[in-house]
């Protein structure tokens, strides 16, 4: 039950954190591409030592031709799809959508959308089969995304910009469902799956956007930064989000089970636009409060209709706990 509760309040606390921390009209010390270098940096320094360890076990057992540049520990070739997707697309994605987005848009676009391109993608590349029940949850999501994203895109020809912000979100969700969909495809592991998008990352962005950042390529402010402000990002997005969720949600997966799992996840979006609105005060438009409601609903009735499909065909077993 722990795991489960540090994993739903540190999604909830992603969504507002980042909001908070790119918002520009709280003048932040950061931009979205800081936070991001910030995030990768502060997962590197646990997961590449990590990864170091686990790849020297592997060749102590004779497992060899298995890792990447001696610190993932999974395949090259796995290594940089897998941490193109879910290690650098994701990170500069969503942390720019919160640049113009608010929370409560995040809070309906992020979860929505995350099972739409997750059953979309899986249907297309793993031959998964979509039933009439789930169909009819991503339905729901649709019409929940359609919602939010579809006023602001109405509203962009009045010279408004969150349009941008929920489509990033959008993008941001379909970048980590094709993680998702390459990590079930491969049958990863989830630590080391972690471990592998966060070495692809860090060798790939850390070293580019430093240089980059260095020459006045891009208007970085790091330098500039308050050193608080540095270390509470590196702990929050890189320990918090990627080290610390990403075990206590594979722990919550071996004792609730992945149904479970799901449902319990399923309280991130209320309690986000929650948060929102009482710690943030973004107001609730009726179109986010009906739109968070279809895609909640959308999430729950998608996976009480996989739960009865896996039941009928006899391949769902969860664990009850100890």
């Amino acid at each position: 039950m722990t795991a489960a509760v540090v994993t739903v309040l540190i999604w909830t606390s992603f969504i507002l954190i980042a909001r908070v921390s790119t918002d520009p009209a709280r003048a932040p010390a950061l931009t979205p591409f800081d936070i991001a270098y910030c995030r990768i940096l502060g997962a590197a320094m646990i997961l590449l030592p990590w990864g170091a360890w686990l790849v020297q076990q592997d060749r102590r057992r004779g497992i060899h031709h298995t890792s990447w540049l001696g610190l993932s520990p999974l395949p090259m070739r796995v290594t940089l799809s897998t941490g193109f997707f879910g290690g650098l697309l994701y990170a500069t994605l969503v942390y720019s959508g919160f640049s113009y987005a608010p929370a409560l848009h995040a809070s309906v676009l992020l979860p929505g959308s995350l099972p739409l391109w997750t059953a979309l993608l899986a249907w297309w590349l793993l031959r998964e089969r979509i039933t009439h029940g789930r169909l009819l949850g991503l339905a729901l999501i649709v019409g929940g995304d359609l919602l939010v994203g579809g006023v602001s895109l109405l509203r962009a020809f009045d010279g408004g910009q969150v349009w941008l912000g929920d489509l990033l979100f959008m993008v941001a969700a379909m970048s980590w469902a094709s993680y998702s969909v390459l990590a079930r495809h491969h049958g990863l592991d989830a630590v080391r799956a972690t471990i592998a998008i966060t070495t692809f990352a860090a060798i790939t962005y850390l070293p580019a956007y430093t240089v980059l950042a260095l020459t006045g390529v891009v208007q970085a402010k790091l330098l500039q930064a308050p050193l608080p402000d540095l270390l509470f990002q590196a702990t929050f997005q890189g320990w918090g989000s990627v080290v610390i969720s990403g075990i206590t949600f594979t722990q919550m997966i071996r004792y609730f089970g992945p149904v479970r799992s799901t449902m319990i996840t399923a309280l991130v979006p209320g309690l986000s636009a929650l948060g929102a609105v009482l710690l943030l005060g973004e107001p609730l438009h009726w179109n986010l409060a009906v739109g968070l409601a279809l895609v909640t609903g959308g999430i729950l009735f998608g996976v009480v209709a996989t739960t009865r499909m896996r039941t009928a065909a006899g391949g769902l077993h969860e664990s009850a706990g100890a």
